[in-house]
């Protein structure tokens, strides 16, 4: 039998040096200094304007944590650090990083008040703040609406409704991959302009209505054939989301899809991590809640839909399917 090894409680214990050292790297363009191809330490020093002494300690931590390989030509690009953190891929990850590196790693320094007391912190941000807030928390959301889009296939619908989320990309996602669908954003009047601006800038005009109406109280209507409840359930109480549920179902025709985009908190089996970190990270920013699988299970029967799998999406929340009964 082996003995028990102190490797994983260290790893835990020491991950916020990981966290600090990316956020590092991003804020002086380590990632993007590589996009080019590989340098070697005292020329990736000079791009990033910083001390070779500094910089080889990130490098080697990137490189010790896998987002960089090193090789006879330096310091290179692992492919996923290419893909979101250098600046040349499609998405860019550095405002997420900048986000959590500062604004968010702040805040938990907090959370022990937060759990002996079971009352989120104070966010407590300038408008430069909100600013970098809002920019890192939908970098984060793009990279959500990435990762859906590639999960799913959404060639079976035609008429969807995206009701009461935070951003528009996940049905743009969507509609980006089947031409014939047109979406309904019912969304609260906050959110419905930069909605607009989204829809206008996808050029999808032509398939895209853009309503406005507080999420809990609203009653969309209409015979949808997929409904999109995209980061919705943790903002709201147990109430307002059967409420919300059954506004959603009575705006769905029989044996339509519902998309529940949110973490959960693993009913049985193991925890996925991400979910149970994001738990914290929400009530410890603002007090918004994960729920339990199960417990959102139960919304959905007792709101006339049919609960179906858990779709995992990498990096991202889960989505939890069921069907209008």
């Amino acid at each position: 039998m082996n003995s028990p090894s102190p490797q994983r409680i260290v790893d835990l214990a020491v991950g916020f040096m990981g966290t600090q050292q990316l956020a590092a790297a991003s804020r002086i363009g380590l990632f993007a200094a590589l996009a080019e191809g590989p340098l070697p330490l005292p020329e990736l020093a000079r791009a990033t304007g910083r001390a070779e002494r500094q910089v080889g300690i990130l490098a080697a931590a990137m490189h010790g944590l896998g987002l960089l390989e090193r090789g006879a030509g330096g310091y290179a690009l692992a492919p996923d650090a290419a893909a979101y953190l250098s600046g040349a891929g499609g998405l860019n990850l550095s405002p997420f990083i900048r986000f959590l590196g500062g604004i968010s790693y702040r805040q938990w320094l907090g959370y022990g008040e937060t759990v002996d007391a079971d009352r989120p912190g104070t966010l407590d941000l300038d408008e430069a703040g909100w600013a970098e807030f809002l920019d890192g928390v939908m970098t984060y959301n793009a990279l959500h609406a990435e990762q859906f889009a590639a999960a799913l296939d959404f060639s079976p619908y035609r008429s969807a409704l995206d009701f009461g989320g935070l951003a528009a990309g996940f049905s743009l996602a969507a509609m980006a991959q089947n031409p014939e669908l047109s979406t309904r954003f019912v969304y609260a009047p906050d959110f419905a302009d930069s909605v607009r601006a989204a829809v206008a800038e996808a050029g999808v005009e032509d398939r895209a209505s853009v309503e406005e109406g507080a999420t809990e109280t609203t009653e969309p209507g209409g015979e949808h054939d997929l409904v999109l409840l995209t980061h919705v359930l943790h903002r709201f109480d147990a109430e307002a989301n059967r409420a919300i549920l059954r506004a959603a179902r009575a705006a769905a025709a029989p044996g339509a899809a519902l998309m529940l985009i949110d973490f959960f908190l693993d009913a049985e089996g193991p925890q996925r991590p991400l979910d149970a970190l994001h738990a914290g990270e929400y009530f410890n920013i603002d007090g918004t809640v994960v729920y339990p699988e199960g417990e959102v299970r139960g919304w959905l029967e007792e709101t006339g839909w049919r609960p179906g799998r858990l779709v995992e999406l990498p990096g991202s929340p889960r989505v939890l399917l069921a069907e209008a009964a």
